[in-house]
């Protein structure tokens, strides 16, 4: 059996532990004293094998590359199983909270209406990695380092101009964004302030890359960051080659406020469990790239805006179309949550964005397409439409193609993202779950001449 000696002994295998059970006849409640040092230490109840914590201490059991076999060993108490891991609490973040029933979003404790009103995009990543909004000086040391990590390696650039005209955005900026780290010579340093550097040049360069890409795809140069101005201002600047107007800065900056961040989503899962891992940063948000490019994640909003350039193209009236659609069973993108119960509070505030924008524009066409699709789903299915179904009509006015919606919600997740990276690793452990087998069992193997 293995026992504390205040130093990490060698590890005898997952077989030797198992194999020599804990000494029932000695544990009271609660841990039993380990003979070598007479301080409570992480043996098992009733002869059991359990769960080893996995940080380093003077009374631990493994090295730190055992973690994955330490971490198979489990309780007397069956695991939980949760398909999707729905309902599962996997850890605890101050970063956002979800109400589902109430419909409530919320940053660091500040409603999500409250920062799209009087909150900017710099002042909320600052909010997200810091705990609390920036004063003045704070925000303008943060917004103009933010702003002196804009441009791309000379190398990235030549990989974009490579790169497929037709390929996909998304997977244009994931390739893009893991060769990033290519050129970052802190790239694989896990200190903390280098930690918040990489996070400033990423979030920084992700809006060069989207738009160099798609002014190249068009057989047009890309246009060089600006050094000054918002992350708004400077991406609409470097996409179209001529400055933003103020509403469209101001709608296209509150787009990003509202998709910064929102709980333990799958790609935010995805950064935080590559990050548990010890890998780098790059490697992390490239992943999380990957996860949102998925049509049930990031890419609704993109099928949103087909569809609804499919009802003005064919001519067709919005309530029948949808009807028609719902009864050949088809699914209606940008409707529905996993979380939220009621309406989505992101999809209520991009709501009011797409009527303002289309009595801006002069036509009110696509307003009255979403009001009449949500009415439709809301009398036929009773489900509320979630922030994809407006984010699409609202980046389409904004004079964004379809393909693009996604990478701007990575865009802006990014903060998020790195966000929660930076949490992870300021308490981690080795985020692990386990999968129900169900497969064969009591297999051998036959000569492969019998096969």
């Amino acid at each position: 059996m293995l026992l504390c000696s205040g130093k990490t002994p060698a590890w005898a295998g997952p077989r030797g532990l198992l194999q020599k059970r804990s000494r029932a006849d000695s544990l009271n409640a609660g841990l039993s004293k380990c003979p070598a040092c007479l301080r409570p230490c992480p043996f098992g109840r009733d002869g059991h094998a359990v769960s080893i914590p996995l940080r380093l201490s003077p009374h631990t059991f493994f090295d730190m590359a055992d973690q994955e076999s330490v971490t198979e060993l489990t309780t007397d108490k069956a695991p939980i199983k949760a398909r999707g891991l729905e309902g599962v609490i996997a850890l605890e973040s101050e970063l956002s909270s979800i109400d589902g029933d109430k419909g409530q979003l919320i940053y660091r404790g500040y409603d999500i209406h409250d920062l799209a009103d009087h909150a900017s995009f710099e002042e909320v990543v600052y909010l997200l990695r810091h705990g609390e909004l920036p004063t003045q000086s704070e925000l303008d040391d943060f917004s103009s380092h933010l702003r002196s990590e804009r441009a791309l390696p000379a190398p990235i650039l030549n990989l974009l101009r490579e790169t497929p005209a037709d390929a996909h955005p998304m997977a244009v900026l994931r390739t893009a964004v893991s060769a990033l780290a290519l050129y970052d010579e802190e790239a694989d340093t896990m200190e903390e302030a280098a930690n918040h550097r990489k996070a400033d040049r990423i979030l920084a360069q992700i809006p060069t890359i989207i738009a160099a890409f798609d002014r190249l795809r068009k057989d047009k140069e890309p246009v060089a960051p600006l050094d000054h101005g918002s992350m708004a201002h400077n991406f609409l600047y470097m996409l179209n080659g001529e400055k933003p107007g103020a509403a469209a800065e101001d709608t296209f900056d509150v787009c990003l406020v509202l998709h910064a961040d929102h709980g333990l989503n799958a790609s935010t899962f995805t950064s935080r469990v590559i990050g548990s891992t010890l890998s780098d940063m790059y490697s992390a948000v490239s992943g999380s790239v990957g996860a949102l490019k998925g049509r049930l994640h990031g890419g609704a909003n993109q099928e949103v805006m087909r569809m609804l350039l499919d009802i003005d193209a064919k001519g067709a009236d919005p309530t029948s179309y949808i009807r028609d659609r719902l009864d050949a069973d088809e699914r209606v993108m940008g409707f529905g949550h996993r979380v939220y119960n009621t309406m989505d509070p992101r999809a209520a505030i991009l709501r009011t964005m797409v009527k303002e924008l289309s009595k801006e524009a002069g036509d009110m066409k696509w307003y009255e397409y979403t009001t009449k699709i949500h009415e439709t789903m809301t009398e036929e299915t009773g489900i509320d439409p979630n922030v994809d179904f407006f984010s699409g009509p609202t980046y389409y006015q904004l004079g964004l193609d379809p393909d693009l919606f996604t990478t701007i919600f990575a865009l802006s997740r990014t903060a998020g993202w790195t966000a929660h990276l930076l949490e992870q690793w300021a308490d981690n452990r080795l985020i692990r779950p386990r999968a129900q087998y169900v497969g064969a069992r009591d297999r051998t193997v036959a000569p492969i001449a019998e096969r």
